[in-house]
């Protein structure tokens, strides 16, 4: 029996990096009014909103007369400023006005669900070819912009946590596996019991950074047949209960991830969205073909609405092939740390979740300041993935056997 461990954006947060599109959005304003310090125009326009002086020849002019400081332009009191409209000319893009207003009301903001929703919208109204040739640049645009600023993040190893390096290694937990994947365990356990001590070698050897021994499969071995004991009256050793391999499905762009885990036969990193030293292999967009309004875009038959799908986009690597040969390859275990499962993921995450191989799904959940955990709202957005609803109550690990991510409160959403 393996393991599937889902990295979303929580991962990273839960490490203390600034990796929200917030984060990103936040770094973005200030990048761009920056910019505008030594602009010598009167208009400025980068695509996602354009800024007009109204009062002066150039930006430059207005900066140097009024004796802006750098501090004002980093925080928001610069838009404040900017509100007097007898000044000043703001414009957003479709895109960025979405992404700001979800800002301004939310506290946060979904850059792909917004893109997904406002193409609906495109698609509803019959819009000209203009305006989804224009709202597919202003994606393009953030997402370079996003692999920009995420470059800009370091990562070091003094960031890593204990708990959670625990927690993808852990062994299996007979509470956390389903009702219909029981028997799934009992052959998981039968399997190690017939190993080989060669074969036992060489699968604790992946696992040298825990004191795992087969001396403890031995004796279990010896007290179960001495007691003809099952499962549900002696829990098997740590050792028989270790996946047989574990995959980490990244989400996220950067490397976090990868010093969690060594090289090794039994242990792998897929990048299921690209990474940021390969520009050109990040996935940004939506993956939502359960969406009754998908049949819709299908139907449409104009390419340009399927130029962010992120199930075509798949098809440039061979990331998503090599996840169905690991979900293929026998039963696994899902854990979820940082992910929100989400929409915009949909369909990726409905074949994980309803796969005939998949025995449980066990989100680890994150605790904010006020002592407020968000495990059902992950259940809730698991739930939007699945099809048949018995199997999703069967599947997910109650909240009685989950734990948060990490021993300290996080802020933040998931991916």
């Amino acid at each position: 029996m393996n393991r599937l461990v889902l990295i979303g954006n929580g991962f990273d947060l839960a490490h203390g990096l600034k990796t929200s599109y917030k984060d990103f959005i936040c770094w973005y304003w200030k990048q761009r009014v920056l910019s505008l310090c030594d602009f010598r125009e009167k208009t400025s326009d980068d695509g996602l909103c354009k800024f007009s002086i109204l009062t002066h020849e150039t930006w430059y002019y207005f900066f140097l007369y009024n004796h802006i400081s750098i501090s004002l332009l980093e925080d928001k009191n610069f838009f404040e400023v900017t509100k007097n409209k007898e000044v000043f000319g703001i414009e957003y893009s479709p895109l960025f006005e979405a992404i700001h207003k979800s800002i301004e009301t939310k506290g946060w903001v979904d850059i792909e669900n917004d893109y997904y929703n406002l193409l609906k919208e495109c698609l509803n109204a019959n819009a000209p070819e203009e305006i989804i040739v224009s709202l597919n640049s202003e994606l393009q645009l953030l997402q370079e912009k996003l692999v920009e600023y995420l470059k800009s993040i370091e990562v070091s190893d003094e960031l890593l946590r204990t708990e959670i390096r625990q927690k993808i290694y852990a062994p299996f937990k007979t509470v956390d596996i389903s009702i219909s994947g029981q028997y799934a365990l009992e052959e998981h356990i039968e399997t190690g019991l017939g190993l080989s001590n060669r074969d036992w070698d060489w699968k604790l050897r992946s696992y040298n950074n825990i004191c795992y021994t087969k001396g403890y499969v031995d004796d279990y071995k010896k007290r179960r047949n001495d007691n003809d004991s099952y499962i549900e009256k002696d829990e098997p050793s740590h050792e028989l209960m270790l996946p047989n391999k574990i995959m980490l499905l990244n989400f996220n762009y950067t490397s976090t991830a990868h010093r969690y885990l060594k090289d090794s036969s039994i242990f792998s990193i897929n990048q299921i969205h690209g990474n940021l030293n390969n520009s050109s292999s990040v996935i940004f967009g939506y993956g939502d073909e359960i969406d009754e309004d998908y049949k819709m875009i299908l139907n449409k038959n104009d390419n340009r609405y399927l130029s962010n799908n992120k199930s075509i986009r798949y098809l440039e690597s061979d990331n998503y092939r090599k996840m169905l040969s690991f979900i293929e390859s026998e039963p696994y275990q899902i854990l979820i740390m940082g992910h929100s499962c989400g929409n915009s993921d949909r369909t990726l995450l409905n074949t994980l979740f309803e796969h005939k191989n998949c025995v449980s799904i066990k989100p680890y959940y994150y605790v904010n300041d006020e002592g407020k955990d968000n495990y059902i709202d992950i259940v809730q957005n698991i739930s939007r993935n699945f099809k048949d609803m018995k199997l999703m109550r069967d599947r997910v690990v109650n909240k009685t056997y989950c734990e948060p991510l990490t021993n300290n409160r996080v802020d933040g959403n998931g991916d």
